[in-house]
């Protein structure tokens, strides 16, 4: 990404998303997004991208092996879920009392 504009995304730490392309391509279950990546425009969700990292012993992981764990995906891969509506929304922001609101495009709920 480029350093000269910050990138704005509409997708935060804590909200529900669904994956609409990938491997774990899945329209109709909603998971939470563990962290945001802005400099990167990538996304860490709950169980999608499941990568397996083989770790050795160390003085503070006393136990080596196998471990499985999710790895970032790109942010335009993800698509908002929208409680209300129960489907995937897209969003608008706007100005409410001069603090800025995601809104639902599909419902018109504040997020």
């Amino acid at each position: 990404m480029s350093n000269r504009f910050k990138p704005k995304f509409n997708i935060k730490k804590g909200d529900t998303v669904v994956v609409i392309a990938g491997d774990d391509k899945n329209r109709t279950t909603p998971k939470k997004v563990l962290e945001v990546f802005p400099e990167t425009g990538k996304i860490l969700v709950e169980g999608v991208n499941i990568i397996t990292k083989h770790t050795k012993p160390s003085a503070r992981e006393t136990k080596g092996g196998i471990v499985k764990k999710e790895a970032p995906i790109n942010i335009s891969n993800v698509m908002l879920w929208d409680a209300k509506a129960g489907a995937p929304a897209k969003v608008k922001r706007t100005r409410n009392n001069g603090k800025l609101v995601r809104i639902s495009k599909k419902s018109g709920e504040a997020i």
